[in-house]
């Protein structure tokens, strides 16, 4: 792995540099849009909820909730996302990006089909590996959910 960056101007990523970015897809890919990514710094990202999620039939058909287990997945989306920009990199088929730890999570309000979820994440630290960062998920400027996230990249076989 290469140096983090820490001054580069901010940029923004359409759905198809979001792909070659991640390894993750659908069902499980959690990030539409990028508008902002700031290389060392933060993210800025979208993820429209639409009635065809494949977790609403299932997930309180009643009242469709989007379950909190994956809004924190939107938002480790988006910082596996600033973690390869800050290092020059992206997934590939030879490393995984897990989840380390995940502290102070909290959900604040609801999300629902027809929200847009505006993921941001704070780098705070990498050490040997160890990535950390400061999570939200906002809908309409209301916090819907926030959490610290820990994660970590391994060679596949690690």
């Amino acid at each position: 792995m290469s140096e983090v960056s820490t001054t580069a101007a901010p940029e923004s990523m359409d759905i198809n540099a979001v792909l070659k970015c991640l390894p993750h897809r659908y069902p499980f890919l959690m990030i539409d849009r990028v508008s902002e990514v700031v290389p060392g710094s933060h993210i800025s990202a979208i993820k429209n909820v639409t009635m065809n999620e494949p977790f609403f039939p299932g997930h309180y058909p009643h009242h469709p909730v989007m379950p909190g287990v994956l809004i924190i997945e939107a938002m480790a989306q988006a910082a596996a996302i600033l973690s390869f920009k800050t290092l020059g990199d992206k997934a590939n088929d030879d490393s995984v990006y897990y989840f380390v730890g995940i502290d102070e999570a909290r959900f604040k309000r609801p999300v629902t089909p027809g929200d847009q979820l505006l993921l941001e994440a704070k780098f705070v630290f990498n050490k040997r590996g160890l990535w950390k960062f400061e999570c939200s998920a906002k809908v309409d400027d209301q916090v819907a959910a926030e959490a610290v996230i820990m994660c970590t990249m391994r060679a596949l076989g690690e």
